[in-house]
């Protein structure tokens, strides 16, 4: 469990508290993260997954802007920060047992939301039905809106 996580959210209480309860009671996972999923809050659209620390997800409902963890930065990642490609959060909500985000947002600057260049980090769709063996991913909305970036 994230040791500082109880700095910024209360402890999670009874199961119907968490479940039904009316407070935003994080459960964090032993690494100190929850999952993120973030779409288009007009469309619908599926853009992106990623996870929030502690401090993520505290910034994200005091600014109104989305923030993640960067696994692989191991930093603090306000999206947009340098893309012009800010995240307004349009609506939180939060799952059952309070270990899952979801986001709706608008996207600014050209729209994406990918490091690749594309409007969802989900381009590629999985054959289903074949041996894995034989799986190759095909391209679904592929277009890029402007180059890759770091």
């Amino acid at each position: 469990m994230c040791a500082d996580c109880n700095d910024l959210f209360p402890l999670p209480g009874s199961k119907p508290d968490l479940e039904e309860g009316d407070r935003l009671t994080p459960r964090f996972g032993p690494d100190g993260l929850v999952t993120a999923v973030t779409s288009d809050a007009r469309t619908g659209e599926l853009l992106m997954v990623a996870h929030m620390n502690a401090e993520a997800l505290a910034r994200t409902v005091e600014t109104g802007e989305a923030w993640y963890w960067s696994r692989s930065r191991q930093s603090l990642w306000h999206k947009g920060d340098t893309s012009g490609q800010i995240q307004t959060v349009v609506e939180m909500r939060v799952d059952c047992d309070q270990d899952a985000v979801w986001l709706k947002v608008t996207v600014g600057g050209d729209g994406g939301s990918c490091h690749t260049g594309r409007r969802s980090c989900f381009y590629r769709a999985v054959p289903i039905g074949k041996p894995v063996s034989e799986a190759r991913l095909e391209p679904r909305d592929a277009e890029r809106l402007r180059p890759a970036f770091g």
